[in-house]
């Protein structure tokens, strides 16, 4: 995760659910957020993605852009599928939970990029099992508690960051 973070040659992170539009766009409209408040937007290019195709161009689901909202964060972002090219692409990559984090592992098949594959809960005070919950199955709470996570690893994440980044 260490290097040098310019504006010429910014922070590439992405968030990677199943359907990237709850889990991995709140990821991706928290940091976003996050990133705006602290005015370092020019050091960071954030991204959400999907490891399955199914909501490709979808906007984020409705339950999670509300929870959002009720927190000043917006989610602008349409589903897109995580690809194998990504890989490379990205400085980070961010699996909201286990059986997404094996999905793109299993993309990396011989282990180059593995330093940079993390769990979201990896940056979490208190991690749990590992994994952010699918917010289905909680009703509105659900998604509260998916954007209370979420948003508490962020700042841990940023926090982390920030010391790497080199302003002009």
């Amino acid at each position: 995760m260490k290097r040098a973070i310019t504006k010429e040659n910014p922070y590439k992170l992405i968030f990677v659910c199943l359907g990237n539009i709850c889990r991995s766009p709140t990821g991706e409209g928290v940091f976003q957020h996050l990133v705006n408040e602290k005015g370092l937007q020019s050091y960071f290019q954030i991204d959400s993605a999907g490891t399955s195709a199914f909501h490709i161009g979808e906007p984020a689901n409705s339950k999670s852009q509300w929870t959002a909202n009720q927190h000043d964060v917006k989610l602008n972002s349409r589903a897109q599928q995580f690809q194998q090219s990504d890989l490379k692409e990205y400085d980070l990559i961010v699996a909201m939970d286990k059986e997404n984090l094996k999905n793109i592992k299993h993309m990396d098949k011989d282990g180059s990029f593995d330093h940079k594959i993390k769990l979201m809960r990896d940056f979490d005070p208190t991690p749990d099992d590992g994994s952010v919950p699918d917010p289905y199955y909680g009703g509105m709470q659900g998604f509260e508690n998916v954007f209370q996570i979420v948003k508490r690893s962020c700042e841990n994440l940023l926090n982390e960051l920030e010391p790497e980044i080199e302003s002009n």
